[in-house]
This record gives C-alpha cells, structure tokens and sequence, in this order.
C-alpha cells in the first residue's frame, strides 16, 4: 500500500527529507565556525561558501518548483538527496576554497531539488499547516541531535567531519524516501491545475519570508562566533546552541494547537518584530545570559511565523507551485545573509548585524502588511463581480 500525506509513513519521509534540506536552518553557526576555526578561512569567505550553498538551493528551487505538477516527486526528492549525499562526502576530501566552493553550490542544488519536491507534497496535503508543523517540530528534535553531537566530533576528528555528518544525513534522507515517500492528496483536484500567473498576495508573502530567512542567516551563521569572541568558552557556547535545538521542539506544535486561535495576520507581521529584537539584544549586549537567553529563542521565532506563512500561502495558492519553491523564498534570503554578515562583522563588528536586522525586519513587515490589504482588494473587486 502507498503511503500518503495522511499517513505516518509518509509523513516520516517528508520529516527526514524537510530535516535535511533544511539543515542549514540548524547548521549555520556550527558550519561558518568550523570554516573559520579548522579550515582558517576569513569570515567573508566562510560566509561566502555557506552563500554558495544556498545560492545553489534557490536556483535549483526555482527551476524545479514550477513543475512540480508535472514530475515525479519520489524520484526527483530521492536522486536529489542521493546526489547531496554524495557531493558532501567529496568535500570531506578536499580543503582548498575553490574545490568546496563548487561542491557547496552543487550540494545546495541537489538537496533543494529533493526538499521543493517534499515541501509541495506538504502544500498538496489534507491541512499544509498541520504538516507542516509536525515536520517543524521533527526539524527541533534534529536540532537537538546535531547541535549536541557536531562540535563535538568536529572537535574530534576535524573540519572534515561536518561534510562526513551532511553526507550521512542527505543519505538518509534517500533511503526513507525510496522506502516509504508519499503520494500527495490534493484537497481539490480541480484546485491543482497550473495557472499562468501567481495571485500578488503571494509575491508580498514570499519577499517577506526571504527577508525573515535573510535576518535568519546573517545573524544565526556567527551566533557560535559571538559567544567564542566573548569569552564564553566552547562547552557554554556548545550548551546554549542545545538549549536553542529544545526550544526549537515548541513553535511547530505550539503553531499546530494556536492555528485557530491566532490570526495569521498578527503572526506575520510580529515575526519580523521580534526577529528584530532579539538580534539586538545578542549584539549589543553584554554578559552571558544577555547572549544565551535570546540566541536560545532566535531560531524559534522564524519556525513559528513560517508556519503560519506555510499555511496562509497554501490557501492564497492552491496549486502549491509557490510553496514548492519553499527552498528559493527561504535561501534566496538566507544565501545573502552570511556573506553580508561576515561582510559586516569584518567591516564594523558584531553590532552592525543587530542593525541590519532592524532594517530588514522593517521591510519584511511591510510586505507582509502588504499580502492581506492586496488580497483583501482582490476579494473585494471579486465580490462586486458576483453582485
């Protein structure tokens, strides 16, 4: 019997292959510091190799998302992993920056191609919102592991080891897929048909998530870095980034339970807000639990509006084609954020990033203002044509 979406078979492959596709989601402090520290790059060139990452996942995801209605899935999510899995495992053998330059931007192109197809299976689903959230809260549990496991044997065994860790992960990922990766249930089949153009409301909402993902990124890849220049020492910085992964396990079921009970509204747009404020209060203040207790949080506030984004798009877009490229409205933003944060933390220091932040999240509540006043007009002109 084929699994579904509304199956728990199903729904583990989609949590493994959301867990490795978005890894970086988890991995960016762990990874830019064990380019700087084992492979003694400069912060820009650290970033910029995470960039080139996800620079390959956004291209990937905007080629593949469009066709989402007319490929495979299965094949596609699990030759997209296998790929990545293998693309890692060559860059566990080599330390030269132009070598992992490449592998990072073709890494990033194959897991993308493997997580758009996961992510439109989600949208395609009974209720995205529900699943999304239980794929949410299996990416804490992942957390929890890495961030725990990960420095430590990066410690052990060297920088080599991170790229061996993603290898076995996207290989994972392949194997679940080809055992058990669903068959989506479209809520509509006429909904599903593809259409020429995206409504505009969804445009303002992708653009506000890239620039939540973009705040994410910048502020998140030299999270470890903060605590390691302050001061703090490896095993309370290590401890503060597994305090971050158990938080992490609370917004996706706590956005499951709120989702009638709080607007989609107010989620997004105090998002951005809080995103805001707790990166400020990371780099501009001072003492250990001014930097533990909001980076601990950080992540959390992204899983948590994404969710309740995840679900408002999939009502704006019944094709499911927009939240296909889940991996381009995530990376696009979050593929400038470490190369600009190493770019201003080089430049101006860590402060400049609680700055940048504040700009950023200025600009994404102002688009997400943008997605319910556009949608609101076009429900309006379309309640005039019924009368």
């Amino acid at each position: 019997m084929q699994s579904t979406t509304e199956s728990w078979s199903g729904r583990l492959s989609l949590m493994v292959a959301h867990c490795a596709g978005m890894v970086d989601l988890v991995a960016l402090p762990v990874w830019v510091g064990a380019l700087i520290a084992q492979y003694k790059f400069a912060p820009q060139q650290a970033g910029g190799l995470a960039t080139l990452f996800l620079t390959g996942a956004v291209l990937s995801s905007l080629f593949f998302a469009p066709r989402l209605n007319r490929m495979n899935a299965r094949p596609a999510v699990i030759g997209g992993f296998a790929l990545a899995a293998a693309v890692f495992f060559a860059a566990a053998w080599v330390t030269d920056f132009p070598t992992l330059a490449v592998l990072h931007a073709a890494a990033g192109a194959s897991a993308a191609c493997g997580l758009s197809f996961a992510h439109g299976t989600i949208a395609r689903s009974a209720n995205p919102h529900r699943l999304f959230a239980i794929v949410g809260m299996a990416l804490g549990v992942f957390a929890i592991v890495f961030l725990g496991a990960t420095p430590n044997l990066i410690a052990a065994f060297g920088g080599h080891a991170l790229f061996a860790v993603f290898s076995t992960i996207m290989a994972v990922a392949a194997i679940v897929a080809a055992i058990s990766f669903p068959a989506a249930v479209a809520r509509d089949k006429s909904s599903v048909a593809d259409v020429s153009r995206l409504p505009r409301a969804v445009w303002f909402g992708v653009a506000g998530v890239s620039c939540m993902a973009l705040t994410q990124a910048m502020m998140f890849s030299f999270i470890e870095r903060i605590g390691a220049d302050r001061g703090f020492g490896t095993e309370a910085v290590t401890g503060v980034l597994i305090a971050l992964g158990l938080v992490n396990l609370l917004p996706a079921p706590l956005a499951a339970v709120l989702e009638r009970k709080l607007s989609a509204r107010t989620v997004v747009l105090a998002g951005p807000v809080c995103q805001a404020i707790i990166a400020v209060t990371i780099t501009f203040g001072s003492g250990f639990l001014a930097y533990a207790i909001p980076t601990a949080l950080f992540a959390a506030v992204m899983i948590f509006t994404h969710t309740f984004a995840f679900g408002l798009l999939s009502r704006l877009d019944p094709t499911a084609r927009a939240l296909a490229g889940t991996p381009a409205m995530l990376m696009i933003g979050a593929a400038v954020g470490p190369i600009l944060g190493g770019t201003l933390v080089q430049s101006f220091g860590y402060q400049a990033l609680g700055l940048c932040a504040i700009a950023i999240s200025t600009v994404a509540v102002l688009l997400f203002s943008r997605v319910f006043a556009t949608s609101a007009a076009v429900a309006g002109r379309q309640s005039l044509e019924v009368a």
